[in-house]
């Protein structure tokens, strides 16, 4: 079983990464041209504040904004992983740079189809959230994300805050 609260043993099951949104606004060209998966991580030890209305991109007109109430009620507590996603696939073309260069460009309020995980841009502290990857070449990244969640749900009876479907 994963233990999504330590960093070290998701850097023995070969994440790496570990940077901030702000850190990869300035620096998408270190994000992987590769497959793979990702968890987004909130490492504040302060208390989880919410906002009205954040910051992410109204995709095709969609508001991307939930009630507080709801943002309560998906939040897990004592749980550092709050999304866990993917890119692309042995017969996609989508990497971990290109997928996570969408996210970040939606939590920018830029109308990119990235609506998935999109509750973290709800978060007061969005922009020191952290992302960290696995880069695969022969895995496929969907069936490593269901078992990831599948794990997830086993230990917390729920899915990451900002996962909205399994």
């Amino acid at each position: 079983m994963i233990d999504f609260n330590n960093i070290e043993t998701l850097k023995k099951l070969g994440f790496v990464g570990f940077k901030s949104v702000t850190d990869l606004n300035h620096n998408p060209n270190i994000l992987p041209n590769q497959m793979g998966v990702y968890i987004v991580l909130n490492l504040s030890k302060k208390k989880t504040e919410f906002l009205l209305k954040g910051v992410g991109g109204f995709f095709k007109g969609k508001d991307p904004n939930i009630t507080l109430a709801e943002l309560e009620n998906n939040w897990v507590k004592n749980c550092k992983t709050i999304y866990i996603g993917k890119a692309g696939g042995i017969s996609g073309k989508a990497s971990l740079r290109s997928r996570i260069n969408q996210y970040l460009k939606f939590g920018q309020g830029r109308n990119i189809g990235h609506y998935g995980g999109r509750l973290i841009w709800q978060l007061k502290n969005h922009a020191d959230l952290v992302f960290c990857w696995l880069p695969l070449t022969d895995v496929e990244p969907r069936e490593l994300e269901v078992r990831l969640l599948a794990d997830f749900i086993q230990q917390y009876g729920q899915r990451p805050f900002a996962n909205l479907t399994g």
